[in-house]
């Protein structure tokens, strides 16, 4: 897609010619600037909306991979269990590991504290309800199999919170505060 940059330079080209022949203060010169600030302002956003989606699409690829490895058949409720399980302690070899490495007495590097408040976030999330996609229904399975990466896919697939008791209850994609 082109940015509104490229538009208003081509339509400035257009009418006057080459771009370095337009005077610095000109209202030509100053359509440019507004065009190249609308496009940067539209990259930041764009850039911290794929930094908030990434967990979820990290996920997302995580349970894609399981399911993929079942040969896209639905997967019984303990192996889903056990799988969020093993989401939410993926981060425990690297966090012992990074606690060995610190000299005693030292405080924790930034990294580890990260870590540490990821690995506690998604423990809750699991005592509470953890978002997955609805992998042991056989129909629903099979639609997730057929993911290829994006987001907007995502929001086609039926999500459940399912919590370390076992509880399911259907959820909403992308989740806003308790679905």
């Amino acid at each position: 897609m082109p940015s509104s940059f490229e538009k208003t330079r081509k339509a400035i080209a257009k009418k006057k010619g080459p771009i370095e022949a337009i005077h610095q203060y000109s209202r030509d010169s100053k359509r440019l600037h507004r065009a190249q600030a609308r496009d940067d302002k539209l990259g930041k956003i764009a850039a911290a909306r794929n930094r908030t989606n990434q967990p979820y699409i990290e996920r997302a690829s995580y349970f894609h991979e399981a399911l993929r490895q079942n040969d896209g058949k639905p997967l019984q409720f303990d192996v889903v269990q056990e799988l969020i399980k093993g989401f939410v302690h993926q981060y425990d070899e690297e966090l012992n590991e990074m606690k060995k490495a610190r000299r005693p007495g030292r405080p924790a590097s930034a990294k580890e504290d990260l870590l540490r408040v990821k690995i506690t976030n998604l423990e809750k999330e699991f005592q509470n309800g953890f978002l997955t996609p609805e992998l042991t229904v056989e129909e629903d399975a099979l639609k997730f199999e057929k993911w290829e990466g994006s987001w907007a896919f995502l929001t086609g697939i039926k999500w459940v919170r399912i919590s370390s008791e076992g509880k399911t209850q259907p959820s909403s994609f992308p989740p806003r505060g308790n679905s």
